[in-house]
């Protein structure tokens, strides 16, 4: 991918933020290419799309961070090291989501039930399981252990495929886009009549809102996909470079064991705030 040359890891990682625009040029394009060449499918083949764009970038960032794994360096630095690749991953996913969010709110309701067919039936499906969004104490168990079989899965995948966690979360992007754009869409019905400047201002209220709604637990929900997604990536890197059964790759386990038990950890603080916080404002 010609845009991947514009960055490789070492100075993804000085400027993260970088990845931001990355994100949000690969899902736009994704989601034009899509409609273009594979419309009746495109709600899946945006996210195939979206990750293929990013591989380049994604897989060399991680097997730059098990390199530094190889390295003498101490496990407190190694975690600090390792926390530039995932601001890498995490802005890459804010591009992800707004630009999902913003084709979401702007696309024309016929395209729109065929780029985000998939999407919206999943949030669908997560509704009739909660009984019509409304979030109890009893939930919090079934949404933990659902977020930790997703979590699993990112660790397999990465394990599998190099990067291949980056499909999940591509998909968590366009799933948490989807549910974001539809109160956005809602809530803009009821202001239609409003113009000007205090539309524009109701109009980004509204957008934030929207994105924060489900960004309040999100962020770490994401953030333990992405960790997991690392320690799965260092793995299998690990295994590709053949330090399997050297001392070297002894402090590999030691190093992803960490970040599992980091991963974990952050998963149960986002079923948490899912339960008990963010019904408390939305």
């Amino acid at each position: 991918m010609v845009l991947n040359l514009l960055l490789n890891p070492i100075s993804a990682e000085k400027r993260p933020w970088q990845m931001f625009f990355l994100g949000v040029i690969f899902s736009s394009l994704s989601i034009i290419l899509s409609l273009v060449v594979f419309k009746s499918h495109s709600s899946l083949v945006m996210i195939f799309l979206s990750v293929l764009m990013s591989f380049p970038i994604i897989y060399n960032t991680v097997k730059y961070e098990e390199i530094k794994d190889e390295s003498q360096a101490p496990e407190k630095t190694l975690l600090k090291e390792h926390s530039k690749a995932l601001e890498v991953f995490m802005f890459l996913f804010l591009g992800f989501l707004i630009a999902y969010t913003l084709w979401f709110m702007f696309l024309p309701q016929e395209y729109l039930t065929v780029v985000f067919s998939a999407q919206l039936e999943t949030i669908t499906n997560i509704n009739t399981i909660i009984q019509g969004n409304t979030i109890q104490a009893a939930h919090l168990k079934p949404i933990f252990f659902n977020n930790l079989r997703v979590l699993s899965i990112c660790v397999l995948f990465s394990f599998l495929y190099g990067v291949g966690a980056m499909f999940i979360l591509s998909w968590n992007a366009a799933v948490i886009a989807a549910a974001a754009g539809t109160f956005i869409r809602e809530n803009l019905a009821h202001i239609s009549n409003y113009f000007g400047i205090e539309f524009a201002a109701r109009y980004f209220h509204i957008f934030s809102v929207g994105i924060l709604k489900f960004m309040i637990h999100g962020f770490f929900e994401i953030l333990a996909y992405l960790v997991a997604a690392l320690a799965g990536g260092i793995i299998s890197i690990a295994v590709i470079r053949h330090v399997l059964g050297s001392d070297k790759f002894e402090k590999i386990i030691f190093d992803v064991s960490d970040l599992l038990i980091i991963s974990i950890v952050l998963l149960f603080i986002a079923a948490m705030v899912e339960v008990f916080i963010t019904p408390r404002f939305f």
